[in-house]
């Protein structure tokens, strides 16, 4: 089976070809800057050079068809005619409490969708756009939404609930959901395999992090807890996100003048490793400075990598325990000095690094000694696989 992912932003659009009997990308690509001057699809066919067409794209539907053209070109496409699409995954940010599962899109589905898109107002409408753009072009094609939340669904009360008033988790259902999932639920699952163990017997802490960072807890394959809340911007310190902050800052500093809108842009644009070290939000750039010691550079690192300990030893409690630590995302799977901070502050738990395997990048490798009492793993995560997987799986039921 050969199936279509697409991750669909508000002027960007991701996609993957894979041929699903071996697991391999046939091509890959970006659409960007749709709906704006300068729009451009990057598309590159597995094992040869990228290929650039800088064409206007107003809509989605007007990039879906420059990719469509390009998957069966003569010289850079890798398919002969696009009935050779059997399915189409797309990731799909928020499902709300409707969906724990991925699933067959309907006009329900898309209609419940719709229904969550106050809870991601930034990414579900996106989402749907791209599900319709596809729905045009590939009309007879099955289609499958993957959400980021859906792993979190597992979540006891306990541990989804906010301590406001009950009415307005009746009433608005407002609540911890959590995202990365599609991330989390392919690393533990790698991870399993790698330590040669059941899921079902495992307690497992997941790190996604990279510019958006989040960890979840999972015991015995399900999660138990999560980082990010009602909105991916709890939890950790990010990129350009703060994070957990005293609730009470924002009506202190709406007294100070600032518009909601500022502390909305300020909360999720400004802050975070970029606003702490006024560096960069990218955690190269900041890891350069500290080394050639800019202060606030260090500052902001030594923060990110306090949150991920304590949170880290927060769900070790939650768990009563953990067998293993996952590392993936662009820096957890290509920072060897944040994985060496963050696991020096991990003594209690008996982890004893080799710093040799340490170093190593883009392979699922377990970083600890043998002797280490919890094992650390760097499993790179592929979300476009997990979707493609869940796609195949529920595809072939129709049949």
């Amino acid at each position: 089976m050969k199936v279509l992912v697409i991750n669909c932003g508000s002027s960007s659009l991701k996609y993957q070809m894979l041929d699903m009997t071996t697991e391999k990308v046939l091509a890959k690509g970006l659409a960007e800057r749709i709906g704006i001057d300068g729009s451009v699809v990057t598309h590159q066919p597995a094992g040869k050079d990228k290929v650039k067409f800088e064409r206007p794209m107003e809509t989605h539907k007007d990039a879906l068809d420059i990719i469509m053209k390009a998957l069966v070109d003569p010289n850079h496409g890798v398919l002969k005619s696009l009935k050779e699409i059997d399915a189409v995954g797309h990731r799909t940010v928020h499902g709300g409490e409707t969906f724990a599962s991925s699933v067959i899109i309907n006009n329900d589905v898309i209609k419940k969708m719709e229904d969550c898109s106050t809870l991601a107002p930034l990414h579900n409408p996106a989402n749907l756009i791209g599900i319709s753009a596809c729905q045009e072009v590939l009309p007879d094609v099955p289609m499958v939404a993957v959400f980021d939340t859906a792993f979190h669904q597992t979540m006891p009360a306990e541990a989804y609930m906010y301590s406001l008033p009950y009415e307005i988790y009746e009433k608005f259902r407002v609540r911890k959901y959590g995202f990365h999932g599609t991330s989390h639920r392919f690393v533990t699952l790698k991870a399993a395999k790698l330590l040669g163990e059941n899921i079902g017997n495992l307690k497992l802490i997941s790190c996604h992090l990279g510019n958006g960072a989040s960890i979840a807890a999972v015991r015995y394959g399900k999660c138990i807890d999560t980082s990010m809340g009602l909105t991916p911007l709890a939890g950790l310190e990010m990129g350009t996100r703060c994070g957990d902050i005293d609730p009470a800052i924002l009506p202190f500093l709406y007294k100070k003048g600032y518009s909601m809108e500022e502390m909305d842009r300020m909360m999720n644009k400004e802050s975070g490793i970029l606003g702490v070290s006024g560096v960069s939000s990218d955690f190269r750039d900041v890891e350069a400075a500290a080394r050639e010691g800019n202060k606030r550079a260090k500052l902001a690192l030594d923060i990110f990598f306090y949150n991920v300990k304590t949170t880290i030893g927060s769900y070790v409690a939650a768990l009563d325990g953990v067998d293993g630590i996952i590392f993936t995302a662009g820096l957890g799977e290509n920072s060897s000095f944040s994985r060496q901070k963050i696991c020096s502050g991990l003594k209690y738990l008996g982890i004893q690094l080799d710093e040799e395997k340490n170093k190593k990048r883009g392979e699922d490798i377990i970083i600890t000694t043998p002797d280490s009492m919890t094992k650390v793993m760097v499993i790179p995560t592929n979300e476009e696989l997990m979707i493609a997987r869940d796609t195949v799986e529920l595809v072939s039921k129709m049949k």
